[in-house]
């Protein structure tokens, strides 16, 4: 599986979960600041991880910044991302199955290590939606079909 990583600065934690997806067998694209070892500006960052989900380069990815806000407004102004800014395993598990999110964001200011992993694995667990909420998800395809047609 391609994850697409993105972070707009060199937080510990986003190295951290680098190399925790590395370790796991994930095959990473580095995007921002894991890829060039500065300070990238956050919209940016969260666009090109949001362009490789959606143009399928990516199966999933991940953005963050300090509190994982503006990554993911900007990775959700891409058509077919849906980013979730999640704070705790339960959440991850629950955008992964009831809202079929493709974008994991996360805040470096509050995320430590441990709570790294147990995000990680928990939206990495999830192979697919919930069938019960197909219905909904669809709607939001549809919503997502409106604002992106030409008026």
């Amino acid at each position: 599986m391609y994850v697409a990583v993105g972070s707009d600065d060199t937080y510990s934690i986003a190295r951290f979960i680098y190399k925790y997806l590395e370790k796991k067998g994930f095959k990473l694209i580095p995007v921002g600041s894991l890829k060039t070892g500065k300070l990238e500006p956050w919209p940016e960052v969260g666009y090109e991880v949001a362009r490789l989900v959606a143009e399928g380069k990516a199966d999933t990815g991940i953005v963050i910044c300090y509190t994982g806000t503006g990554v993911s407004i900007a990775a959700n102004k891409v058509k077919g991302v849906r980013a979730a800014l999640v704070t705790d395993a339960r959440n991850a598990r629950g955008a992964r199955l009831w809202n079929d999110a493709n974008i994991l964001a996360l805040s470096a200011r509050l995320t430590s290590e441990e709570l790294a992993k147990e995000i990680l694995d928990a939206w990495f667990e999830v192979k697919e939606p919930d069938p019960s909420e197909k219905e909904n998800i669809e709607r939001l395809k549809n919503l997502e079909e409106k604002l992106f047609s030409p008026k």
